[in-house]
């Protein structure tokens, strides 16, 4: 790995590097000021290209990326920063793209925890919608494009309440009997990561891997406990503790929409994040018909504390109105 930018560097005579706000393996994450365009922020994506790898092969991991980027450069929408500009100068390929302001939900999450707290139900869920309508504007691209990092970390909350998914590192387009390189090499994170995209690039990913991710996130916004890795819990069965035994406060649909997400094999998850979307936010006595067929694989959920409530609700009521009536 080449040493960070220094601030002050400037890239492509235009971007001034000011500090560096991300590192990995791969690059480096920079938060930078574009010169043509003064005030105005942005972060910048530096992929490195390791030169001792074979020629051809720095070839294909570049090509791959600028063809990536590029169709990053065409998504417009409001849950996504947008991608502005990619180039390469050295051994380094870099991916221009709006600054977000704000906490990332790991922070949020992590802050409520400390303080012996919970994150509220009704902000993860409000999150949740954003998040479901950004992954699904990215699964109608034609073709999908797959995330394949989705996390509470790259998850951001700008001051004025919108949630933004960041760090397109592991993107991809998912082809039919293709397989792609992605823009950096890797499995994403180990907590939320589906069996299948243990195998990397060779592994067959496609949009129910994004929902297992998006279920594992939810699971640890909800419990402020990280979920069993997929790999343990295909060791261990039964190993990942329901949610409401971490946190009662979890509706008991949302803990089954979240546990069906997490299903170790790909069919067993909802086939679309609109299924899943419907599941979590179905209503208790209406979850199995507002999403069916899609839910035909989703365990059966326990309405019957729901039921009786309902029922003890009616009873009271006929009691009361036989009351009054009889007073009148």
């Amino acid at each position: 790995m080449p040493a960070p930018l220094q601030p002050g560097h400037v890239l492509r005579d235009r971007y001034v590097i000011r500090q560096t706000i991300g590192r990995g393996g791969m690059g480096s994450i920079y938060l930078a000021e574009d010169n043509r365009l003064r005030g105005r922020q942005c972060a910048i994506k530096q992929v490195h290209q390791d030169p001792d790898l074979p020629e051809d092969l720095v070839s294909q991991a570049r090509e791959q990326f600028h063809r990536e980027a590029s169709v990053l450069a065409r998504l417009d929408h409001p849950n996504l920063p947008k991608v502005s500009d990619y180039f390469a100068e050295g051994a380094s390929d870099y991916l221009v793209m709006d600054f977000v302001p704000g906490d990332d939900l790991k922070t949020l999450m992590d802050r409520a925890r400390r303080k012996g707290n919970f994150l509220p139900v009704q902000d993860v869920l409000t999150w949740a919608r954003q998040l479901a309508e950004a992954l699904e504007y990215l699964h109608e691209q034609d073709p999908p494009v797959i995330h394949r990092d989705i996390k509470p970390s790259n998850l951001k909350l700008t001051p004025q309440g919108l949630l933004k998914l960041v760090d397109f590192g592991l993107v991809k387009q998912s082809l039919p009997d293709e397989m792609t390189i992605t823009v950096i090499q890797g499995r994403g994170t180990a907590l939320y990561t589906p069996l299948e995209q243990y195998g990397g690039d060779a592994g067959h990913t496609d949009a129910r891997s994004d929902i297992y991710a998006f279920g594992a996130t939810l699971y640890h916004l909800l419990t402020n406990t990280p979920p069993i890795e997929a790999k343990q819990r295909f060791l261990q069965p039964g190993s990942l503790p329901s949610l409401r035994e971490l946190n009662p406060r979890v509706p008991v649909v949302v803990e089954h929409a979240v546990l069906w997400a997490m299903s170790l094999h790909p069919d067993e998850r909802p086939p679309s994040i609109r299924a899943f979307r419907e599941a979590l936010f179905a209503h208790p006595l209406t979850a199995l018909a507002t999403a069916a067929p899609a839910m035909r694989s989703m365990p059966a959920l326990d309405l019957s504390h729901s039921l009786d409530r309902v029922l003890l609700g009616v009873t009271g009521a006929l009691l009361l109105t036989a009351l009054i009536g009889s007073l009148i």
